[in-house]
């Protein structure tokens, strides 16, 4: 059982890396954005609660999305604990 839960959290974090990697190139219309839809469909239900309670931090013209550190973060720590 704590097996399956550690590696549905592992692909988890995949798909965040993913999505995180896909977010720094321009929508092609191929493939990609096959991909890039499908991940977001997987992240988007975790990460939407936290965006709306925290909102990004402002660098100038930049907006720094915080959802994503904290979940990812909160995930690592939590796979720490599950005994394997």
């Amino acid at each position: 059982m704590w097996g399956l839960i550690y590696v549905i959290l592992q692909v988890f974090l995949l798909c965040l890396l993913a999505r995180a990697v896909l977010s720094w190139f321009p929508s092609s219309g191929g493939a990609l954005d096959t991909v890039r839809r499908a991940l977001m469909t997987i992240t988007e239900p975790v990460l939407a609660p936290i965006r709306s309670l925290l909102p990004p931090v402002r660098l100038g013209a930049v907006g720094l999305d915080l959802s994503f550190m904290i979940v990812f973060f909160a995930i690592l720590i939590l796979m720490r604990y599950i005994p394997t």
